[in-house]
Formats: structure tokens, C-alpha cells, sequence
């Protein structure tokens, strides 16, 4: 084998005799200790020139499947460069142009796209010259394809081997772009619910989320007001028109004032949208005095609705101008209705907030409380009045508001009860109630039921004459006289006296 890689060395090429005899001297007959030896003289420089018939190197490099594939050569020659992943054919002109083979990366390519054009294979010059190029063209060139096919067997393993860790490591950088999208938390291993859902940048704060709403509508300068404006009176007169039925039969005209309609509405939606920050800027104001600041900005944009239908641009003044007092009204209304645990007519706490802001007034004038003369005379109404309106203007307080430091005790703790009953006053009762039931029993049964029953002494409730007759069955005269006849028993001193002890 030595002379065999000596003799290729010095000649660039060896012969197919001279390759089989020097593997039958030195016994060697396996198909991988073939693929080496012709691995060596390829990685040497060395050509190996195949007979026409097949060899046992390449009956070996047939009997396995490899995806490899190759195309027909015009030559017999075979050379792989040992840093290139493609082999090339020597073709049998004589300027040293290279053809490629497909290796089992491409073939795999190949297939997946279904005949897309295949890659693009690195190409190497042959060191050969013209001379030994035509000599080696001299042989058949039908033995090309089982050289070329065991030619490129010596770097198949290699090959596939890289195919396989670029399929790995394709693999794993898909897994990685997979998972890339996820972050992975120690927090999540617990399963007990999430406290808090944010979605779509949405906070725990309601009115953070409404401000944060509305400052993305752009501010309006004056001109843009008139022009909206402008369409939101068009369309509220084509609607007029619409409902007088003027477009009747004319399908046109009816298109176009219900397109006109539809502007006008557009252009009241843009209108309001963009003055939504006036209103919290109003409410802000009225906070603290009864009224949550969301139900103060919703009251508030009512009225600006009111003052977007009734804007007359005409005048010259801007919109924020007009509105602000449409708001304001919405804003005060609805505190008077809404604020209060006991409701008072809105003139009534009109009037409240008046003498309210006179009282303020004249305590930094006078530097002390005015008297009730004093402020009727600046209200122009009388003392009786000024104090009345102070007493509806009075807040209800709980009950049950805290008292002390420690807040151990309660207001209501303090409130006398008018209602409640004295005990000595319940004994009492007590025992006149049974002193009268034992003057009763001494009366007749007919006499104790009609005086029972005439002054209310069981139920509570007295009896006219007549309901006591129907009971008895007599007339209402003689209920009359078996009255006048107990009474005067009742006032005998053997009974009356025991009575009058509860009169003093």
C-alpha cells in the first residue's frame, strides 16, 4: 500500500490494475477497509481511475442507502476535496471545469421543496493537466457513476453527520424561538387565583382609565368647533326635512339627507369627545360635597350634551365658553337631588347655598357669627325666614358616629328618648290596671261588659251605644241607662276611693 500511495503521489493518479492488485497483496477485501484506503488516496491528492466493470468498492458503495445523488458525468475521473462538501467530475475536454454532486443535505432539500432548484455547491480546479486529463479519458465512460457514487461514500458518514447536528441544532433553535415567547416565574407554580386581571393596559383605578381614555382625543381650536358645528346643523335640519316627509318618492334626495343625518351625528360625537376634559375639570369643583367624582362627571357630561345641540357658533364665542355653564347647572341639579339623604327642592337649596355664601362673606367682614336680623336684612327676608332656611340646611348626622379618642361610645348614646317609658311610671300603670279589674268584679257581668266595652278598658278601642246594643240585643236606650246606672255605683266611696290614690 505504501508503493500503491507513492506511485499515485508522484504521477497525481492511479491506475484501476494497479489499485486491485495492491489490495489483493495486502488481503484486503472488506468493504470499509476499501472505503479507507480510497479515502487515503483521495485525502493525498491521489485520482483512482475505475475499469468498466464494477469493483467490489463499488458494489459496496451500491448496497447501501444513502441519500446522496448523483449526476451523469461525461469522464471517469472522481476527486473530493477533503474541506468541500460536494464531489467533482473531471469532464473530458481539456480546460479543467468542474461539475458537482449533490450531497445528502441538498438531496434531502431537494425533496422536501419538490424540484425547487438545488443549492448552489462549492467548486474545486483539479492540479491535473490537459495531458493527464485526456489520458484518463481513455476509459469507459460508462464506470463514472460507480466510482462517483463511492467517491462520495467516503464522505458520506461525515456528510450526514453534519446534516444531523444541523437538524439538531435547527431543532433546538426552533424550540428556542418557540419558547421564546414565554417567561417562566416561580410565581406561577402556585395555584391559588390571580388577585388582579389587567387587560388591554386596563388598571384598578376607574378614573385613571376614563382620563387616560379621554386625553387621547385631540383638543379643537376654534375653527374646527364652527365647522363641526356647521354639520351638526345640517344634519339636525335634513332630519327636520326628512320627517316632514319632503324627500317623499325621491329615493336620491332621501340617500342624501339620511347621509347628511348620519355627519351630523358624527360630527356631535367628535364635538363631544373632544371637550370631555372640560367636564372633569368643572366636577372637580363640586368633590367632597356628597357625590362620588365619577357620578359628578357623568352629570356633567349630560350637560354637555345639552350644550352641544343648543351651540349657536354664530355668535362668536367659543364652545368651552357656552358649555361650561351647561355643565355647571347639570353638575348643581343633580347635587341637589342626588347629594342629600333627605331631598329638598332645588329653589329651596338655591336659596340654602345663598345664605350660605352671605354667612361666609359677612364672618371675614365682621370678623364673628352674624345674627339672623343681619342676614335677613342682607337677604332682603325676614329673621323667622333666615332661620328656617338654616335649619333646612342642617345635615343629618348618624347615630351611630363615633365619640371620644377611643371611639367607645356613640352619639345616640347621648340622645334622650321622649318615648321611652319611666319605670316608676310602668309600675304604676301595673297596679291601676288591676285595682280597676277588681272594682269590675263587683259589678254585674252585663254592667263590667258594657263599661268595658264603652270606655275601651280591654281592646283599647271604645264603643258607641248602638254596638254595645247589637252585642246585647237591646236597644241603645237601654245600653244608655245600664251606663248611667254603673257609673253611679263606680262613684261610691267603697269604690272610688281605691281609684282616686292614682289620680294624685
Amino acid at each position: 500500500m505504501k508503493e500503491l500511495l507513492e506511485t499515485g503521489t508522484a504521477h497525481g493518479r492511479v491506475g484501476a490494475q494497479e489499485f486491485r492488485h495492491a489490495c489483493e497483496q495486502a488481503d484486503i477485501s472488506e468493504p470499509k477497509r476499501l472505503k479507507a484506503v480510497f479515502r487515503a488516496l483521495v485525502m493525498a491528492g491521489v485520482d483512482v481511475e475505475m475499469p468498466a466493470e464494477p469493483t467490489k468498492v463499488a458494489a459496496a458503495a451500491r448496497t447501501r442507502a444513502t441519500s446522496a445523488t448523483a449526476r451523469a458525468p461525461q469522464s471517469n475521473t472522481a476527486r473530493t476535496a477533503s474541506s468541500s462538501r460536494t464531489s467533482t467530475i473531471q469532464p473530458t475536454s481539456g480546460d479543467d471545469v468542474s461539475s458537482t454532486m449533490t450531497t445528502p443535505e441538498e438531496a434531502e432539500s431537494q425533496g422536501e421543496l419538490g424540484g425547487k432548484k438545488p443549492a448552489t455547491t462549492a467548486k474545486r480546479r483539479t492540479k491535473k493537466s490537459a495531458a493527464a486529463t485526456k489520458e484518463t479519458a481513455s476509459s469507459s465512460s460508462s464506470a463514472a457513476e460507480p466510482e462517483e457514487l463511492d467517491a462520495a461514500e467516503g464522505s458520506d458518514e461525515a456528510a450526514a453527520g453534519r446534516a444531523n447536528g444541523t437538524r439538531k441544532s435547527g431543532a433546538k433553535s426552533d424550540e428556542e424561538e418557540e419558547g421564546a415567547g414565554f417567561i417562566y416565574s416561580d410565581a406561577d407554580d402556585d395555584d391559588a387565583p390571580a388577585q388582579q386581571v389587567v387587560t388591554a393596559g386596563a388598571t384598578a383605578d376607574p378614573v385613571k382609565d376614563y382620563l387616560k381614555q379621554i386625553g387621547k382625543v385631540a383638543l379643537l381650536n376654534a375653527e374646527q368647533e364652527v365647522e363641526l358645528a356647521k354639520r351638526i346643523e345640517a344634519g339636525l335640519y335634513a332630519e327636520e326635512r326628512l320627517a316632514a316627509g319632503v324627500a317623499e318618492g325621491d329615493r336620491k334626495l332621501e340617500r342624501e339627507y339620511r347621509w347628511i343625518i348620519q355627519d351630523g351625528k358624527r360630527a356631535k360625537n367628535h364635538l363631544l369627545e373632544a371637550n370631555l376634559r372640560l367636564v372633569v375639570s368643572l366636577a372637580k369643583r363640586y368633590t367632597g360635597r356628597g357625590m362620588l367624582f365619577l357620578d359628578l362627571i357623568q352629570e356633567g357630561n349630560l350637560g354637555l350634551i345639552r350644550a352641544v345641540e343648543k351651540f349657536d357658533y354664530t355668535k362668536g364665542y367659543k364652545f368651552s365658553t357656552y358649555a361650561t355653564w351647561w355643565i355647571r347647572q347639570a353638575i348643581t341639579r343633580a347635587m341637589a337631588d342626588q347629594a342629600r339623604t333627605i331631598r329638598i327642592p332645588v329653589h329651596m337649596v338655591e336659596v340654602i347655598n345663598k345664605l350660605a355664601r352671605v354667612q361666609r362673606q359677612m364672618l371675614q367682614d365682621l370678623g364673628r357669627e352674624p345674627t339672623p336680623e343681619e342676614l335677613a336684612k342682607e337677604l332682603d327676608m325676614t329673621p323667622e325666614k333666615v332661620v328656617e332656611v338654616q335649619k333646612y340646611g342642617r345635615e343629618p348626622i348618624s347615630l351611630h358616629t363615633p365619640l371620644g379618642e377611643d371611639g367607645d361610645s356613640e352619639f345616640g348614646d347621648l340622645i334622650e328618648d321622649s318615648e321611652a317609658v319611666v319605670p316608676a311610671d310602668a309600675v304604676s300603670f301595673t297596679l291601676l290596671q288591676e285595682q280597676l279589674h277588681q272594682v269590675l268584679d263587683t259589678l254585674s257581668e252585663r254592667e263590667a261588659g258594657v263599661v268595658s266595652m264603652r270606655f275601651g278598658l280591654t281592646d283599647g278601642q271604645p264603643k258607641t251605644l248602638d254596638e254595645i246594643g247589637k252585642v246585647y240585643g237591646v236597644t241603645r236606650e237601654r245600653i244608655r241607662q245600664i251606663e248611667s246606672k254603673t257609673m253611679s255605683k263606680l262613684r261610691h266611696p267603697s269604690r272610688s276611693q281605691v281609684l282616686r290614690d292614682y289620680l294624685d
